[in-house]
């Protein structure tokens, strides 16, 4: 047998590590493998997935532990392992070309690339052999190769236009508007989700049920009817989960699962992430669904709570009954030693701990949680010990890290907008100005939200869209208005309005949601509620409500935040932009 050349044990991502007894010499994302791949005149083989995603489990042990496969791989490819929580730019630049050969979406993703970059054949999950309609992994292998040696100019003419296709496709999202769009037409452009809403089942459309969580998010504001119904539709019915068993999307600790395979929500796909139960848990709060916000704290603690204070990016989907591996396993029976709890991937992503620090801090102000202010503080602690790293021009984020050791994965836009908005809003909670100061300077130095991948070729990207979580630019806008809202500056408010472009989110609210609701912000001036003192907890509820003691509001005031100027009197102060009513006895 040849030898393999497996470099992924030392890597910096639990996915890669899954890999490293594969018989493929997989290397990881970089411009080292397209050099090799140039050198020996083969294509490049990337496989995009994640740590907690049962159908990349699937074909890791099918496929890629096969020793024929690695056999092929190492002959006349080289293959590359990229985790998709910790290369997000390279998984959207890869999954949008992917876009040009298959409408079957998903992870595994399998992406064939020039040794230049460009890809010229996409697909998902493979079995080793054809089966049920599904080519054989071995079988794309063979054809693949032979395009490649026989018919190399078809190969470049079909990757040259897949580049032209996807630079199109981002010029004609629609040319941007001169203005972002007001309130009006930010409202009927959400008007119109309501046709897609499943009237027997609850839920958006007829096939697979997602939670859509920046959606319900959106649609808190301009529809707070449709956005209770879709959030109750997804968390179903509080006794079921009370009496130990999952109701629709909850898992039995109050976690909410990724999706439901079925119309009908009954039978999820059980694989839990970070990302969709921090803005859960932020709808949940704002729209008064105690229960709900309850289960998603309990769950970020008892389950996805790393030993640091930091929050794991999601829990396995797979679980060990018996020794042998089970989508759902610990969910489907009751808990014994025969059960083993489904694995985290401790991968701890800035974006998506960045998601649970606002979404904790605001449940800690408006419910006076203080399971979820310890978390919140708790991570926010841990990113701002080790993965926000002092720099001669001011600061500089850390993408990802795995039991400490950091990921050299480019920090993103939506990693500084979003730890940012976190921070935020633990001012609001807790009227420390520190966290506003860190994350004033988090956004000065925030990463350019329309940057090509980086640590390997220039990657093609498609149009921007938010997806399952706020886009970088909507995640930046985001955070310069809270920013704004504080400090008065409006630089800060002139730099969120040209970052962000709403042409593509108002003819599509699904693929824009969070830009939505970002321009939504943009288009009035900002409302805040400073309550000085120990206000009433309606107070508390009400948006834009910030607690500050006198000698808060000082500090605050001395740390640029302009806002806070004069306000050291108790009561609540109404501020319309920053014209701000005299203070109201509580």
């Amino acid at each position: 047998m040849e030898s393999v050349d497996n470099r992924l044990a030392g890597a910096a991502s639990a996915y890669l590590r899954l890999h490293a007894d594969n018989p493929v010499d997989w290397r990881e994302w970089g411009e080292a493998a397209f050099a090799e791949a140039r050198e020996r005149g083969v294509p490049v083989f990337a496989s995009v997935g994640y740590a907690t995603c049962h159908w990349c489990h699937v074909m890791a042990r099918e496929s890629f532990a096969d020793a024929e496969v690695g056999a092929t791989l190492r002959a006349g490819f080289v293959a590359v392992k990229v985790d998709r929580e910790e290369r997000p730019d390279v998984d959207a630049a890869l999954m949008g070309a992917a876009s040009a050969f298959t409408r079957q979406l998903g992870w595994p993703l399998s992406v064939f690339l020039t040794p230049e970059g460009q890809p010229f054949f996409a697909g998902t999950y493979y079995p080793p052999s054809a089966r049920q309609g599904v080519p054989g992994f071995r079988d794309v292998l063979r054809g693949v190769a032979a395009a490649w040696h026989e018919q190399p100019d078809a190969v470049l003419d079909t990757a040259g236009r897949v580049q032209e296709a996807l630079r199109a496709a981002r010029a004609g999202s629609g040319e941007r508007a001169e203005a972002l769009p007001d309130a009006a037409e930010i409202r009927a452009a959400l008007a119109g989700v309501a046709a897609q809403e499943d009237q027997e089942h609850g839920g958006l459309g007829e096939g697979q049920k997602f939670p859509q969580a920046p959606l319900i998010l959106a649609l808190v504001d301009v529809d707070p009817a449709l956005a209770g119904r879709l959030l109750d539709a997804a968390a179903g019915d509080d006794a079921v989960v009370a009496g130990g068993g999952y109701s629709h999307l909850r898992g039995r600790d109050g976690g909410f699962f990724r999706y439901a395979t079925r119309r009908d929500w009954a039978a999820p796909h059980f694989e839990r992430m970070l990302i969709d139960n921090a803005q859960l848990l932020h709808a949940a709060t704002l729209l008064g669904r105690e229960t709900v916000a309850a289960g998603i704290v309990g769950f970020l603690d008892d389950v996805l709570r790393l030993p640091g204070g930091a929050l794991a990016v999601a829990e396995d989907a797979e679980s060990t009954v018996r020794g042998q591996r089970v989508e759902g396993g610990w969910h489907l029976g009751p808990p014994s030693p025969e059960r083993e709890r489904p694995p985290l991937d401790r991968l701890v992503v800035t974006a998506a701990n960045g998601l649970a620090i606002e979404a904790l801090s605001i449940r800690a102000l408006r419910d006076g949680d203080e399971r979820a202010l310890t978390l919140a503080r708790g991570a926010a602690e841990h990113l701002l010990a080790h993965h926000v790293r002092p720099t001669p021009e001011g600061v500089q984020l850390v993408h990802a890290s795995l039991d400490g050791q950091a990921s050299d994965a480019v920090a993103t836009a939506a990693d500084a907008g979003c730890l940012a908005s976190g921070l935020l809003a633990l001012t609001a909670a807790t009227g420390e100005a520190r966290w506003a100061v860190e994350a004033r300077a988090i956004l000065e130095a925030a990463p350019d939200p329309v940057a090509v991948a980086g640590q390997g070729p220039a990657l093609e990207l498609g149009p921007a869209s938010d997806g399952d979580a706020p886009s970088g630019e909507a995640a930046l806008a985001g955070a310069l208005h809270g920013l704004y809202a504080l400090s008065g500056d409006a630089e800060h408010l002139e730099r969120a309005t040209r970052l962000l472009d709403a042409t593509l989110a108002i003819r599509n609210p699904f693929a824009g949601a969070a830009t939505l609701r970002v321009a939504a912000l943009l288009a009035e001036p900002p409302q805040t509620l400073v309550l000085v003192g120990d206000p009433p907890a309606a107070l508390r509820r009400e948006p834009g409500a910030l607690v500050v003691s006198p000698a808060q509001a000082a500090e605050l005031a001395d740390a640029g935040f302009e806002l806070l100027a004069g306000k050291e009197a108790p009561g609540a102060y109404r501020c319309r932009g920053f014209v701000c009513d005299l203070p109201e006895p509580f």
